[in-house]
């Protein structure tokens, strides 16, 4: 049996295979082609809006969306060779799926530092999310 790891260590060695994005870098990559994939739920996007041009894919089945080997993939989101930036609350759940990401052939995935709280403290663009429901 292997030593028990604490979230802590993972998520570091998660974030030590990335190049994490500062939220005005993340925005500098979305326009030159890169694909925010928004993962938190429909509440917060309700609630606090949504990057633009954002797509949404919850965490529980980000995967298999990305994955085309899965039986259950958005070709839309297939591109290994894209550069995949996530977003999630804060940057922690989205730095761990950014690494596993890797390790399924997504080369360029990343996440955004401080999440989407950290986007719009920065004052950049966010919508309202339409098709999140009351």
């Amino acid at each position: 049996m292997s030593e028990r790891q604490t979230i802590g260590a993972l998520l570091e060695a998660a974030r030590s295979r990335l190049e994490r994005l500062e939220p005005p870098a993340a925005f500098r990559a979305q326009a030159e082609g890169a694909l925010i994939v928004d993962t938190r739920c429909a509440e917060l996007r309700r609630d606090d809006g949504v990057i633009p041009s954002s797509v949404h894919v919850p965490l529980s089945v980000l995967f298999w969306r990305l994955d085309s080997t899965s039986g259950h993939a958005d070709p839309a989101l297939t591109d290994t060779k894209r550069q995949i930036v996530l977003c999630c609350a804060h940057g922690y759940s989205s730095s761990m799926a950014a690494s596993t990401l890797r390790d399924l052939g997504f080369g360029r995935a990343t996440d955004i530092v401080g999440g989407f709280e950290a986007w719009a403290a920065a004052g950049l663009p966010v919508a309202r999310d339409r098709q999140a429901r009351s």
